[in-house]
């Protein structure tokens, strides 16, 4: 298979925007948002430290895809179910594989897409009166040619996309924390004392406990950057790399 530029698959900043298009949104706005509204800002220490230890594991999944990666009828294929099959090899490897890549379509083909939806839905209710089903539409309608195209197409198009959003995501919360800026020190110190200390906190926190607000921080940390999810590696196989690493 070569690795080089102009042969199958895609070019590592493609593969890159695919997995950052679906790690940067709805988890980071609505995910973060019902995580503090639950668990309390200690919540957000815990979405931190997951996604430090979550970097790893990110590394890793992309790396063992880009190395397991093998090419069929003239396309590159690639990802967990492969690198599974390869760890673990025979009858329990193929097991293995095939649960993963059964789940990975409930996961992603209805519960991630359903949580996407639902808040691109909502969000255009709030704003401007709109039915969340002619929003349903309307983003099917948007999304369809796209898909149609298959991963090419749809890295080529995240390629485009994604550092816009990431920019306008990045300005936004620039804007919030400047605008914010007198209520900084103090936010840190309610996150730090809801991690460890959470019955310090008074009003309508009461009830939470270190043990809730670390579920709470962790589970929304996985999906808002998706480390050990499983899902960005199957962009990453694609990338024409020169090395996995």
């Amino acid at each position: 298979l070569s690795r080089k530029s102009g042969g199958p698959g895609v070019s590592p900043f493609q593969a890159l925007a695919a997995a950052v298009s679906a790690q940067i949104g709805a988890g980071n706005l609505a995910g973060a948002a019902a995580a503090i509204s639950a668990g309390g800002p200690g919540a957000v220490f815990w979405m931190w430290a997951s996604a430090f230890f979550g970097m790893a594991s990110a590394y890793a999944e992309a790396l063992m895809a880009q190395k397991y990666n093998v090419r069929r009828r003239g396309q590159v294929v690639g990802g967990p179910a492969y690198y599974i099959q390869a760890a673990f090899p025979g009858l329990a490897g193929r097991c293995l594989a095939g649960v993963f890549a059964l789940l990975m379509v409930f996961a992603l083909g209805f519960i991630g897409a359903m949580v996407q939806a639902n808040t691109i839905g909502e969000s255009f209710g709030e704003a401007f009166g709109l039915p969340p089903l002619s929003a349903g539409l309307a983003t099917a309608a948007l999304c369809l040619p796209v898909f149609l195209g298959g991963m090419e197409r749809m890295a080529s198009f995240s390629a485009k996309l994604a550092p816009i959003m990431t920019g306008l995501y990045l300005l936004g919360a620039f804007f919030a924390l400047a605008s914010r800026r007198q209520l900084i020190l103090p936010a840190l110190q309610g996150i730090l004392l809801g991690a460890f200390r959470p019955q310090a906190l008074a009003g309508g926190l009461a009830g939470v406990t270190v043990k809730k607000a670390f579920r709470l921080g962790v589970s929304r940390g996985l999906f808002s950057n998706e480390a050990g999810m499983g899902s960005a590696p199957h962009a990453h196989a694609l990338a024409r790399a020169d090395h996995p690493a």
